[in-house]
């Protein structure tokens, strides 16, 4: 391993709750590329603190607050100028690795604030090039003076003040080990939406609730080109506009619910 001084000024900052099967993985990709580890743990059960411990980590203890104010958690404990900000289901790639070390030897740390990559999900068992998940870019590495976390508490959002260079190299996302992982996310997702709309003052829509499913296929499919990935995207264009279509379903099923309520 280098020498600290070798090593860019990075804190990793992540949160974490009973992910002992993937973190050492995540941790493992960022050794010797960044000086400090922040690992905000949410109640555990497994062994997610002991391993994060073992690879060197701070571990700080934080009741669940959603995911943009647990990641705010875990960024205002780390101490180093720039952090990488992961998720347990994540690695740094080799190619992103060397692209975040030239980054920092070039000069170029001094005209930014912000670097964002392409992520790369793993799923079926290949990666995906097409469609509607790649290229997935984000905003994950940044200074830590300029930066905030925004979003909500279901999807979190990086801010940054100032440029952002985009960065060569894929962030390897294993968020999805099965098909039922996604399933099991349509109902919450669905739930989150049909309370966004509400908060929007928005209306269910006949149209919304049939066109717009068939417009994400579409798009996945063919216009995003995921006929390329084969079967797999296949599964995920039709998978996608199927948790759209339970979406605007869910709204429906709502307003009946409130119009029901009114007549008793």
């Amino acid at each position: 391993m280098s020498d600290s001084f070798q090593i860019p000024p990075i804190s990793l900052a992540v949160t974490a709750c009973n992910e002992e099967s993937r973190l050492r993985k995540c941790l493992e990709s960022v050794r010797g590329l960044v000086r400090e580890i922040v690992v905000v743990d949410s109640g555990s059960t497994d062994r997610t603190v002991a391993i994060a411990e073992a690879e060197g980590s701070r571990v700080i203890s934080q009741d669940w607050l959603g995911h943009s104010a647990q990641k705010q958690v875990a960024l205002d404990h780390c101490t180093q100028p720039w952090v990488l900000i992961l998720d347990c289901d994540e690695e740094v790639s080799e190619e992103l690795r060397h692209s975040i070390d030239a980054f920092f030897s070039s000069g170029d740390v001094g005209w930014f604030h912000g670097c964002r990559f392409n992520r790369k999900v793993c799923f079926l068992g290949r990666w995906i090039m097409h469609g509607d998940w790649y290229p997935d870019t984000k905003l994950r590495l940044v200074r830590r003076d300029k930066a905030r976390m925004g979003g909500n508490a279901s999807h979190d959002a990086v801010l940054v003040e100032g440029s952002v260079k985009r960065l060569r190299g894929d962030l390897l996302h294993d968020s999805y080990p099965t098909i039922q992982s996604y399933l099991d996310k349509i109902g919450p997702f669905a739930d989150e939406f049909v309370q966004r709309q509400e908060n929007e003052g928005e209306r269910w829509s006949p149209a919304a609730n049939l066109l717009r499913p068939i417009w994400r296929f579409i798009r996945a499919y063919f216009l995003r080109l995921g006929f390329l990935d084969g079967f797999p995207g296949f599964w995920i264009a039709f998978a996608t506009a199927f948790s759209v279509f339970v979406r605007y379903s869910r709204k429906y099923e709502e307003e009946v619910r409130e119009r029901m309520k009114a007549q008793v």
